[in-house]
Formats: structure tokens, sequence, C-alpha cells
């Protein structure tokens, strides 16, 4: 069978298992099937189960979306659900999200979406966004596009080009490993950014000798802050939009950090 007459399903379970860089019979044997099952899956010879779809796809860390991509491929109902935040059933969300948000002030602190855009942060995070130009902020901001733009943290960063290595780093391996189109375009275009005009890079060629690689060390007018930020997820999401959610904690790495933002929530 040629490659425009595979079902779509096959193809798509092939694409993922040679992004998560398995052989066969390496999936078969996580997934508890045959070498020979999965290849004729892969090949359209046979039609795999909506169990041994979800299945394949556990084995494979499919994200719930493309997990449901994959079931309706197969001409299968979605497993995974897809709430928005606003809706009835996710009030018990949105509190804990709260909640998480205000309790970390005097510290920033800001909810995700799986395209980096800012879903809601604490008062705090006026630290992080103070002078940055409207077509930054509107109408969703993009920690991608805040942090590397040259009109926006880009410019206040000490140490820029090593925050920008490590999040163009990071964006890559997510986009190697969804595949999302979106995310690609969005590492394309911030990887094409220019430095902004007259930077200049204050940071040291040495190791590092604190306990975080690289920080975001911020040019401010009291002097330069310096923070470190932490990933929270929801554990074990049955529905697509809680999963792609995250909540990024900032925290202090100096006590005239902590000062200073201590003095700015006090005079917000």
């Amino acid at each position: 069978m040629d490659e425009e007459r595979e079902p779509r399903v096959g193809a798509l379970l092939r694409e993922w298992r040679r992004r998560r860089k398995l052989s066969q019979l390496e999936l078969s044997l996580l997934a508890e099937t045959s070498a020979r099952h999965l290849s004729c899956v892969e090949t359209g010879k046979s039609r795999p189960s909506r169990a041994m779809v979800l299945r394949l796809a556990v084995a494979l860390d499919v994200p719930l979306r493309e997990r449901n991509a994959l079931l309706l491929a197969a001409d299968y109902a979605p497993a995974y659900r897809e709430s928005r935040l606003d809706d009835r059933e996710m009030v018990r969300i949105r509190a804990a999200l709260d909640q998480m948000l205000t309790a970390h002030e005097p510290y920033p602190a800001v909810v995700l979406d799986r395209y980096w855009n800012v879903v809601a942060g604490n008062g705090a995070m006026a630290v992080l966004t103070a002078g940055l130009p409207p077509h930054l902020l509107e109408p969703a901001p993009n920690v991608f596009r805040m942090a590397l733009h040259p009109e926006g943290l880009a410019a206040r960063l000490a140490n820029l080009r090593q925050v920008r290595e490590l999040f163009l780093e990071h964006l890559r391996r997510q986009v190697d490993g969804t595949g999302d189109p979106r995310l690609r375009a969005l590492h394309e275009e911030v990887s094409r950014y220019p430095l902004p005009a007259g930077h200049r890079e204050s940071e040291s060629p040495k190791p590092p000798a604190g306990p975080v690689q690289v920080p975001l060390r911020l040019r401010s007018p009291g002097g330069e802050l310096s923070l470190f930020g932490t990933m929270a997820t929801f554990g074990a999401p049955a529905d697509v939009t809680l999963s792609e959610l995250a909540i990024e904690l900032f925290y202090p790495l100096d006590d005239f950090t902590a000062g200073a933002l201590r003095e700015f929530a006090a005079g917000r």
C-alpha cells in the first residue's frame, strides 16, 4: 500500500513512533502488543481498536489533544473533553489557580497555555511587563515574544544571550516532541528576532557560581534583579485544556531582589 492510500491513523502512529525514536519492536513491548500487529496498523492492513489506539498513545506519551486526533483518525470519538476555563465545571480549577497566584505574591507568577500565552498572572507580574509596548501585551501576552523581542524584556536582560539560548532550546524540544505547527511557527518567529539596538552583554563568560544555571537578570533603575522560575502542572488531567496549562512561579535569587519585590508590592 502506498503512502497516499494509508489510513491516516497508521501514518500518524508511525510519525509519533519515529518522533519518539522507537522501533516497532520497542513500541510493541511498551504497548503490550506484537510488532507484527503494530506493523499492520501502521501500514493500514489492520484497523486498531479504540483501546489499542489509546494504549499506543500512552506508550508514545502523546499529549491529550493529539490522542483525540488519533482517535478521530481511526473513526472513534474523542476520549478527552476540552473545556474552557470559564466553564461552570472548571470553577474549582479557577479558584485553585487564583489561590496559587495570590499566595505567591510579592513574587511574580503566571498561568500559561500550551503556546506560552499568558492566561492569568498576579500583580507582581507588573515587574516584568512594565514598560512593554502594547503589541507585546495585546490581545494575549506571549512569554517568548515578551522575553526575546528587541522591544521587550530583551532590552533589560543583562544575560540575554544565555536566556535566548535557553528559551530557544526549550521551545525547539517542545516542537520536536509534539510536531505542533503553531509551536514551530512561534520558534521560527522568535529565533529571527534581532538583538536590541546597542545591546551589551554584561554577564561573565565563567560558569555561574550559584545553584541556578540561567536566571533572569533584569536591569532596573534600582539595580539588577535576579530571578529564577519553576513550573507546576496539574497531575493526571483528563481534560485537554487542563493538561496544557502550566503555572510558572518566579523566585528571587538574592536578598536585594527579594527586598525590591517586597517594596514594589507595598508601593503598588
